[in-house]
This record gives structure tokens, C-alpha cells and sequence, in this order.
């Protein structure tokens, strides 16, 4: 085990049993922000090297956005967490061969962004900005966190014709539970920072498992979609991808993988193959 996740584990519970609300706090600020920035992959850089580069400021930080392209028929691409927009570099040479235009960002805290955090709440508002700069998405491909924020933005008002999303979060109350998993922390631990982010992180939103919930309301998403999901994905179970298709039904094609993860599986030539032919059908065009 990692020395550091270990004294985390040791320290946030035994801290629990005198003082379950500072421990629950100090684990809410090692839930918001990324332990590390993502650095552009050596296999990522000539592609990432290419981009035009924009800027937006949300919330008083730096979001930098990454266009190739000239910006029609454009593509959203959304990036996970600890993760950033250039994990999806085997796209773009596709994309463009369609003749489409991908765009991405940096979430805040993340990549070359500035901040030191963020939230689904601020990929919905950064893709509706973007949205309002380069008009409708031809399609939206979406990753891990990426995913869930896709739906979130997709129900909220975002125009795409099409929605690729790679092993993806469908249950957001997941979460909390998840991370506290990783780090080996326990129950009082865990009901804190649920509360703390119900209450502190989204506290306009009410129901929040139920709002961010990928699968609710599945009408109000009426989109062919393609959900990729490796079988042994220790991140994000593959479960996850059982409730999108449960929910969304001959609309939705299930590809499941064996021995790719939840990182690996972006890059895969023979997902990025599928993803690609799955875009290129919805333009009755053949795939390069």
C-alpha cells in the first residue's frame, strides 16, 4: 500500500472516533481536488501540440479549451478526473477525417486550467458556453467522470446528435462511497462527506443522488448512444454500464472489453475504431 494513502487511512479514522465532523471534513477536501494534474502523454503530444488554444474564465479561474479544426460540425470531448483533455488524442486524427472539428478543456484544477477544483455543475457550464461559441455538437464523447457530466449537460439543454461515452459514472451517489473505499476509510467517515457534499458542494440541488443520476429520466435524452465499459474495470464497475443500457434500451449499444481498465480502454485502438464507426453511421458516411 502507498505510505501516504496508509496514513491517511490510519489518521482520518482514528480521528473519527473523537471527531467524526473534522475527520468528514478533512476527507470533503481531499474529495474536491485532484491529487495530481495530468501531464500530456509522449504519444499525446504531437496531436495536443496542433490544437488552437482558447481561453474561458468560469468562476474567476482559467479553463483552457482545445480546438483542431476551424470549428464547424464540431465535437465535444470530455475528460475525466485527475484526467485532461489530451487523453483523447487518438480521436482527433478520426474526427477530422470526418471532417469534424473536435473541441475539449481543461476542467478547472485540472490540466492547464487554473483552480484547484471543480464539479459536474462546471463542465455543464463550460460545455454550454462552448456550445454558444461554436453552435450544436455533431456528437459529445465523454470519459469516467466526463460521462456523467455528459447526460447532466445533455438533459440540461445541450444539442448533440450523437453521445460515445467510455467507462462512465451512471450513479453519482457512487462516489463518496468509492473514494472512501480507496483510501480504506470507514462508515462515520463516509456519512460526513456524503452530507458535505450534498449540503456544501451542491447546496441548491436538493435530491442529489437522484439529479445527477445518469440514468433517470431517460426520455429526455433522445439520442442513439454508445456506452464502452471493460468487465473488469476497477474504477468504475462495469455496472454502471448495465443501469445506462437498462435504462435507455435499443438506443443504447453496449460494448464491453476484457483486460483494458478504466484508462486504458480510452485509447484502445479497437474502441476508438467503434466509437469512430458509431459517429461516422450517424452521418451515413463510412468510417476511415
Amino acid at each position: 500500500m502507498d505510505p501516504a494513502v496508509a496514513l491517511i487511512r490510519t489518521s482520518l479514522n482514528a480521528l473519527s472516533r473523537p471527531a467524526p465532523g473534522l475527520a468528514g471534513r478533512a476527507a470533503f477536501a481531499l474529495y474536491r481536488h485532484p491529487v495530481r494534474r495530468g501531464r500530456v502523454g509522449s504519444r499525446e503530444r504531437e496531436v495536443h501540440d496542433r490544437a488552437v488554444t482558447e481561453q474561458l474564465t468560469v468562476h474567476g479561474r482559467r479553463v483552457v479549451v482545445y480546438r483542431w479544426g476551424d470549428g464547424t460540425r464540431p465535437v465535444l470531448m470530455l475528460h475525466g478526473w485527475q484526467s485532461r483533455a489530451s487523453r483523447f488524442a487518438g480521436f482527433v486524427p478520426r474526427l477530422r477525417a470526418l471532417g469534424l472539428s473536435p473541441v475539449a478543456f481543461d476542467a478547472p484544477g485540472h490540466g492547464d486550467s487554473g483552480g484547484r477544483a471543480t464539479t459536474v455543475l462546471e463542465y455543464r457550464e463550460i460545455a454550454t458556453r462552448l456550445q454558444e461559441r461554436y453552435g450544436a455538437f455533431e456528437a459529445v464523447i465523454a470519459h469516467s467522470l466526463g460521462v456523467n457530466a455528459a447526460f447532466l449537460a445533455l438533459r440540461g439543454g445541450l444539442r448533440a446528435g450523437r453521445l460515445v461515452a467510455v467507462a462512465g459514472v451512471s450513479e453519482f451517489s457512487y462516489l463518496p462511497a468509492a473514494f472512501c473505499a480507496e483510501l480504506g476509510l470507514n462508515t462515520a467517515i463516509e456519512r460526513e462527506l456524503r452530507h458535505r457534499v450534498e449540503h456544501e458542494l451542491f447546496p441548491g440541488v436538493g435530491d442529489v443522488a437522484e439529479y445527477f443520476d445518469a440514468a433517470r429520466s431517460p426520455e429526455q435524452i433522445a439520442l442513439p448512444i454508445l456506452v464502452a465499459h471493460d468487465e473488469g474495470d476497477r474504477r468504475v464497475g462495469i455496472d454502471h454500464a448495465h443501469r445506462l443500457k437498462a435504462a435507455y434500451g435499443d438506443r443504447l449499444e453496449l460494448l464491453v472489453t476484457q483486460g483494458l481498465g478504466h484508462r486504458r480502454i480510452l485509447t484502445e485502438p479497437a474502441v476508438v475504431d467503434n466509437a469512430v464507426g458509431f459517429l461516422a453511421a450517424g452521418q451515413g458516411v463510412t468510417a476511415p
